[in-house]
């Protein structure tokens, strides 16, 4: 009996929703490849050759696979979730694989630039489908380059291999829930959330301890294995969660309301006849905006000046952070750090990028409801900020390099999220997966501009100006050595960024009415009338306003 009792309690974890949560934040906790692009880059331009400005042509491709996701989205449309996630992991592994092949030179004679581009966009565009198969209210992604700093010889397989592991877990589950059920799984979000912390504190101390002393490959080991500990932690959570819904009665669970899909929305009565209209009133009638906060079409969207001036602060704001985090590695080298600082900078970029994302989304909800104060004006105040971490690269004094890499990568993760959720809150929900995209691509738009055409020219003019020519594996490499290899690109860079943020602050001016209101308002009243809240007015009525608080909390740091 104790037998047959535990192979079902067994077969409902597997089976449940809190193993497939663990299994999406391992394969998010793997997804972030891209983020330690600043560790291997070196070894992609010494060993083909390049250029400052083809080695960031090289991290412009893998921005552009990073952030243009439609197409997962789109696959996910018409596909189950395993499908998606085993696209990115035949991605993953294809891309990184025939990198590593071209940069050891075991494909033959060099590898073209165009399809070494092509191999990093289409490695790193495993993480869109990653995200797509499998994002979670966690910040697991952003701690995804430190954690692989412990682990970085398995980049090239773990992420697809975790995918693999996790297909038919993760899935599309519907089930009722109740107010009392909503809460605790907001207590068990933020037990991920406190395990996720310890994971972040746990690598920072380890950061100062390998940038102090010299590790040994045992030493290496052990904290490898702390690592896996920690990402096998949360694995109590999901099985004290099922353990409580293994000892509930199905009746029990099932009680609950569950609102019908039919009551949402109902058919409106036909409206007058009116006479048709001309094809400048048609054209009008289709491009004039909705009020904030309700649904836009696309087209909408895309005219209008919110949009405008969000995607100016992002390509400007956003994209001066990703030159930062791509350059980081020729940064810390032409100010004379060496490699093992190098991959401290990263890390603490990854761990920062973590906590501006669980921070950003707290703090400007608590800002927003006690202070008044709009995600756009905080989004403005973290772009300033992100001036202070560009400054200290343009002026190179000695050691502030890991200030600005903490400043750097918490601006990144403080910002970015923050700007996808005023998407949701201005444009509505109905098309925030397509207008989630056209976000997205302002990142490689900025990050073209900024690290191409910028970054990547000015480096290259300046190490010619010095003629350091330096000879590593057979070919020339043009190596910029001092202060002024970054100098003026990165003045540059932060007078772009304070540009952007008078821009963001254009943004919260036009909408400071809109969020003087209860954004979250219509959303309340449309759960309230899918049946959720029949009754006395205070009994679920109550509760469904403490769900909707706790799961907002709870929702807001993602994005990643």
């Amino acid at each position: 009996m104790a037998g047959a009792a535990a192979a079902a309690f067994a077969a409902q974890v597997l089976r449940g929703r809190w193993f497939m949560a663990y299994g999406s934040f391992l394969i998010m906790s793997a997804a972030g490849a891209t983020y330690i692009f600043a560790i291997y880059s070196k070894d992609i331009k010494s060993t083909l050759g390049y250029t400052q400005e083809q080695l960031n042509t090289v991290g412009f491709f893998k921005d552009v696979g990073a952030n243009i996701g439609i197409h997962a989205g789109l696959i996910a449309e018409v596909t189950p979730p395993w499908f998606v996630l085993a696209i990115g992991a035949a991605m993953n592994l294809g891309g990184y694989l025939m990198l590593y092949l071209s940069v050891t030179g075991r494909v033959g004679a060099r590898t073209p630039l165009w399809l070494v581009c092509l191999y990093i966009a289409v490695g790193a565009n495993s993480q869109a489908f990653a995200n797509t198969g499998a994002l979670v209210t966690c910040g697991f992604v952003g701690l995804s380059g430190a954690i692989f700093t412990q682990l970085y010889v398995l980049v090239g397989w773990l992420p697809a291999a975790i995918s693999v592991a996790f297909l038919g877990t993760i899935r599309i589950i519907r089930a009722p829930r109740s107010p009392t059920a909503a809460r605790r799984e907001y207590r068990a979000f933020c037990g991920f959330l406190y395990v996720s912390l310890a994971l972040a504190a746990y690598l920072l101390v380890v950061i100062v301890l390998q940038k102090r002393f010299k590790f040994t490959r045992a030493e290496y080991a052990v904290s490898a294995a702390v690592v896996f500990a920690a990402l096998l932690a949360p694995f109590a959570i999901v099985l004290r969660e099922e353990a409580a819904l293994f000892r509930k009665t199905p009746p029990e669970e099932e009680a609950d309301d569950v609102p019908a899909l039919s009551a949402a929305t109902k058919p409106s009565p036909a409206a007058a006849e009116t006479p048709p209209a001309t094809a400048m009133e048609r054209v009008v009638r289709v491009l004039r905006p909705p009020p904030r906060g309700e649904d836009y079409t696309i087209l909408q969207a895309l005219v209008s000046v919110d949009m405008v001036l969000l995607f100016t602060a992002t390509v400007f704001g956003v994209g001066g952070t990703l030159t930062a985090i791509d350059n980081m590695g020729q940064i810390g080298e032409s100010l004379g750090y060496p490699q093992r600082s190098i991959a401290t900078l990263v890390s603490l970029i990854s761990i920062w990028n973590y906590l501006g994302r669980v921070s950003a989304g707290f703090a400007s909800d608590a800002l927003l409801s006690r202070y008044g104060i709009s995600r756009p004006v905080v989004v403005t105040g973290v772009l300033l900020l992100t001036v202070a971490g560009h400054l200290l690269v343009a002026f190179g004094v000695p050691g502030s390099l890991y200030a600005a890499s903490v400043l750097i990568g918490f601006c990144f993760g403080a910002a970015y999220p923050m700007i996808l959720a005023i998407i949701s809150e201005v444009f509505g929900l109905k098309y925030y997966s397509t207008l989630y995209n056209v976000g997205n691509v302002a990142c490689p738009v900025g990050s073209y501009i900024l690290n191409v055409r910028v970054a990547g020219r000015m480096y290259d003019r300046e190490a010619r100006r010095q003629g350091a020519v330096a000879v590593a594996a057979g070919k020339k490499e043009l190596t910029c050595i001092g202060v002024k290899c970054y100098k003026d690109s990165f003045l540059i860079v932060a007078g772009v960024t304070v540009a952007a943020a008078v821009v963001m602050a254009a943004l919260a001016w036009r909408t400071r009415k809109f969020y003087a209101g209860d954004i979250y308002a219509r959303f309340r009243e449309e759960a309230a009338a899918g049946g959720g809240g029949a009754g006395n007015g205070t009994g679920a009525g109550e509760d469904e306003k403490v769900e909707s608080k706790e799961e907002k909390a709870v929702m807001t740091p993602t994005s990643t």
